[in-house]
């Protein structure tokens, strides 16, 4: 082969594998009925999202990046999150992705960080929230939450509990 053949092999192999590291294009559903957090704002478990999910609910998302979410699982706390993907991307792109997903929380063991993923909650009040650990049952956790956010931010609460 000449070196022109060979350019442009390189050339061709090069592009080939440039397209299969861009990220997939975000995909919307033809009857305006879609789930993701893009139309609903709600986000969605790190620890059972979909491939499907991640990539239609996070712009700009990519295969490389749902291998690395899923590898990590199951995720216990936001930290932990930020911690394993921030080897990957820059802390500021932690923070844009955590717009679209959330670590559950479990009520007696999440810490101060986990829980700050519900809306409205400073790191004053989770304090507080764990300082009257444990807690009997969801309803007990629900009950001082509310003491802290409003009824809104509440129905968000009880949608990021784990099991």
């Amino acid at each position: 082969m000449n070196r022109k053949s060979t350019f442009i092999i390189l050339m061709v192999i090069g592009a080939l594998v440039l397209a299969a590291c861009a990220p997939a294009a975000s995909t919307t559903s033809t009857n305006n009925t879609s789930t993701t957090a893009e139309f609903t704002g709600l986000k969605i478990n790190l620890n059972t999202a979909t491939s499907e999910e991640l990539l239609a609910t996070i712009p700009g998302f990519g295969n490389r990046m749902v291998r690395e979410f899923k590898e990590y699982r199951p995720y216990i706390s936001i930290q932990q999150f930020r911690q394993e993907i921030g080897k990957y991307v820059d802390d500021v792109q932690v923070a844009d992705y955590e717009k679209y997903v959330y670590v559950p929380i479990a009520i007696n063991d999440s810490d101060s960080e986990t829980l700050q993923q519900i809306p409205g909650l400073d790191s004053t009040e989770a304090d507080s929230v764990m300082s009257s650990r444990p807690y009997a049952s969801t309803d007990a956790f629900i009950t001082k939450l509310s003491e802290f956010v409003s009824a809104d931010e509440l129905v968000t609460a009880k949608s990021y509990l784990g099991e």
